[in-house]
């Protein structure tokens, strides 16, 4: 009755004031719709961004299922002992392991080799991950069209130690091999005194093998105190070897190759230490020479040269480690990740 009583102004009032809360109400239901929708749009951008920075930080694993690692080993340098460590983490690791068995043990591959080399190991995909090595000198795949450059290692060692190992080893042997009968078995001089007599295969000129190891097959690298051979192998070093050490600090080499490639090396820095394979290999009956001996030796170009590029060699590796295993807290803590990525 009192509805029916009311002046139609009042009507008009009354559902005027209806249509506006039901029009908010719609208003206020979009509005929380829109939020919704808002929200989960962004946890939706949120986790995208998040598995961006993941991978800027570790990459994904797949990406490491198609590397290729070459290890162009110099002899003497401990080559046989980080091997050691090579095969034993292979089947743990996953990954293949395969020694390059050149033709009486030559450094260096015809033209027509190294293009059928760089090919096959490129496209052997069956066979990847792998890990190659061999005495064999540095080869650039990129002259060769390969759409992928192999990671390259390598360990360099004090150019007189290095040779005085190599000049007993012919010798004596090893306790890796004890039986095996060596090229110069018999000849007991020491060498100390096949210096002092100038026998040949003492001849400062022999340590020229780790410059021309890492300056390539160029013939240039091979001629005997050639300038432009220690400045190409300073270059390769720099551009194409992803990690060199050296032998007198292989433990802290092991140590870099695990922490930035666990892909091949997972568990290697514990199992070198504790591994009686650790110092797999040593020259037996290998004399200290005497001082006179080592100033005559660093008399020669060889040496200053082959020492040049050793000492080039271990300030990469000591910059590496400095940064890596005793790193700063800025260091520690660096990351870096994408964003402002567009087209959305």
């Amino acid at each position: 009755m009192i509805l029916r009583n009311l002046p139609f102004t009042q009507w008009v009032l009354i559902l005027f004031l209806i249509f506006i809360i039901v029009y908010q109400q719609v208003r206020l239901n979009d509005v929380e719709e829109s939020c919704r929708s808002l929200h989960d749009a962004v946890v939706r951008i949120d986790a995208r961004n998040d598995d961006r920075r993941v991978e800027a930080r570790g990459g994904s694993e797949d990406d490491l299922e198609d590397v290729v690692m070459i290890y162009n080993r110099v002899p003497k340098t401990a080559s046989t002992s980080f091997m050691g460590l090579v095969y034993d983490l292979c089947k743990q690791n996953k990954y293949h392991v395969l020694h390059i068995n050149v033709t009486n043990n030559m450094h260096t591959l015809t033209f027509a080799n190294q293009v059928q080399f760089a090919n096959n190991i490129s496209n052997w995909n069956s066979i990847k991950p792998a890990f190659y090595h061999g005495h064999m000198a540095f080869l650039n795949f990129g002259k060769f069209g390969t759409k992928r450059m192999p990671l390259y290692i390598n360990l360099l060692r004090k150019p007189l130690d290095r040779f005085i190992s190599y000049y007993y080893f012919l010798r004596y042997g090893d306790n890796f091999r004890p039986h095996v009968i060596r090229k110069k078995h018999g000849d007991t001089k020491t060498f100390d005194e096949c210096i002092n007599i100038g026998q040949p295969d003492c001849d400062p000129n022999n340590m020229w093998l780790q410059i021309p190891f890492f300056c390539g097959h160029d013939p240039a690298c091979w001629e005997i105190g050639n300038s432009w051979a220690l400045e190409e192998a300073k270059r390769n070093l720099q551009k194409y070897y992803f990690l060199v050490g050296v032998t007198e600090e292989l433990n802290e080499f092991v140590e870099v190759l695990e922490i930035v490639l666990p892909r091949f090396f997972k568990g290697a820095y514990n199992v070198f230490l504790h591994n009686n394979k650790s110092h797999l290999r040593q020259t037996t009956q290998k004399l200290n020479p005497l001082s006179e001996t080592i100033d005559k030796i660093q008399q020669s170009v060889v040496w200053k040269m082959e020492n040049e590029f050793y000492n080039f060699a271990l300030e990469h590796f000591h910059a590496v480690k400095r940064r890596l295993i005793n790193a700063s807290p800025q260091d520690a803590n660096q990351r870096f990740m994408y964003e402002k990525i567009r087209p959305k």
